[in-house]
């Protein structure tokens, strides 16, 4: 069980890593879209996204724990569509970064839903679901 976990935390840290490093080398042709955002927010919203790495970490452990009912309330509460989170999403002008913000935060609470299931492979998947819109904003947006 600890080979599991650290084999998928690795790799998930392993990708992030790589899309950093990706994003740094190319800063100058960088050709992602701005959110414009004023340094309040800009600071406030990068917390958020360290905050959701930090979930999803917290996840993975306990998914490899065995304790899914502990990840499914995690992953409601720190990455699904709360009405703090709804709020925040909609504060955002840019319409395509919005509605990729609410995707995100409904797969987390589907994700909240099959890990209830405790099946790890379904788990697996839905968290693979929800990583791909990390993905996916980190690779249209920046800051």
């Amino acid at each position: 069980m600890k080979f599991r976990k650290t084999a998928i935390l690795s790799g998930l840290l392993f990708s992030m890593g790589l899309a950093h490093i990706t994003f740094a080398d190319n800063a100058v042709d960088d050709k992602r879209i701005s959110l414009d955002l004023p340094p309040h927010m800009k600071t406030h919203q990068l917390m958020n996204m360290r905050s959701h790495v930090e979930a999803v970490q917290t996840i993975i452990g306990l998914m490899a724990d065995g304790n899914f009912d502990e990840a499914s309330r995690v992953a409601h509460s720190r990455l699904g569509l709360t009405e703090e989170m709804k709020r925040m999403c909609s504060m955002f002008q840019n319409k395509d970064f919005r509605t990729l913000g609410f995707q995100f935060h409904k797969s987390a609470d589907h994700l909240a839903e099959v890990l209830k299931t405790k099946d790890m492979k379904k788990s697996l998947d839905a968290l693979h679901d929800t990583m791909g819109y990390c993905v996916s904003c980190h690779a249209t947006f920046r800051q």
